[in-house]
């Protein structure tokens, strides 16, 4: 069992999310904290580019999102909120989540965590998955709207599985009801960030809600999600690239500066590929 936040941490982690609402352990305060730290916090995985290792130590990643005004990937952000919520008073069960298990099976198992809060009935809290829901969802089947995005909760068995909105990255995650430790993630954890077939490695991520929708950055490619569509830009330099993390995502980043051409070379390749994909093209 991990130590509680003293009051000025928790003092330091409502400002970071600008928050000002109630403390108690209620689904008011959970919906509420659940949405401001997605409006504030941004989901990004720049320090595996950049060279630094991302660990699950509580006070270091709390010292990351909250001190150092940075994002986080899903162990850091449910990590953090998990954190957050227990030292509140609430219920807060940690599961092993498994995105692209229809396709990578086991092996996907743990390279997402979820959170599940008890309070009248149980409801699953994630701030980790980047482009997911910006409020709870309760764990009984259904299809649940949040503003113009949908999604959907469905069990098969022991799974349950969260289907991600029509614009997601993903598709969604599974995963099951097992109470697991921050510490059961070590392994995956240390793989996502390490491993040359990881999504992590070869492509950089920054995705944000905020109050029209949800701004995602992945590579050099600025996709911003409202009710009324999507649009898509390519950042063509490295002062478009730092331009859109900050005033995007609110994000300035210490050794960012040499990571665009290697950003920039990653979307070239990746336009090659969809060229020599597309239909007609010559083989």
């Amino acid at each position: 069992m991990q130590r509680l936040l003293t009051s000025q941490e928790l003092d330091r982690y409502f400002a970071r999310v600008a928050y000002r609402g109630p403390r108690d352990a209620s689904l008011v305060t959970l919906r509420a904290l659940h949405r401001a730290h997605l409006l504030a916090v941004p989901y990004e995985n720049l320090d595996i580019h950049i060279g630094r290792p991302l660990t699950l130590d509580p006070d270091a990643m709390f010292a990351k999102l909250v001190d150092e005004r940075r994002g986080g990937w899903c162990y850091e952000m449910n990590g953090v909120f998990g954190h957050v919520l227990e030292s509140l008073g609430f219920e807060v069960r940690y599961l092993s989540g498994a995105v692209g298990r229809a396709t990578s099976g086991w092996r996907a198992q743990g390279n997402h965590l979820v959170l599940l809060v008890t309070l009248d009935r149980p409801w699953i809290a994630d701030v980790g998955f980047g482009d997911g829901f910006l409020a709870p969802l309760p764990l009984e089947p259904g299809t649940y709207s949040q503003g113009f995005l949908r999604y959907r909760v469905g069990r098969d068995g022991p799974w349950w599985r969260v289907h991600n909105h029509e614009f997601g990255g993903a598709d969604g995650f599974d995963f099951t009801l097992t109470p697991r430790a921050l510490g059961d993630f070590a392994a995956q954890c240390r793989e996502l960030q390490t491993s040359p077939e990881s999504s992590f490695v070869k492509t950089t991520v920054c995705e944000r809600f905020v109050p029209a929708g949800l701004v995602m950055l992945r590579g050099a490619v600025l996709r911003q999600v409202t009710a009324a569509g999507v649009t898509t830009d390519v950042l063509r330099d490295a002062e478009e690239y730092e331009r859109a993390l900050r005033e995007c995502f609110g994000l300035a980043v210490p050794g960012i500066e040499g990571l665009w051409p290697r950003v920039w070379a990653r979307h070239l390749e990746w336009e090659a590929a969809q060229a020599a994909a597309a239909p007609g093209a010559s083989r």
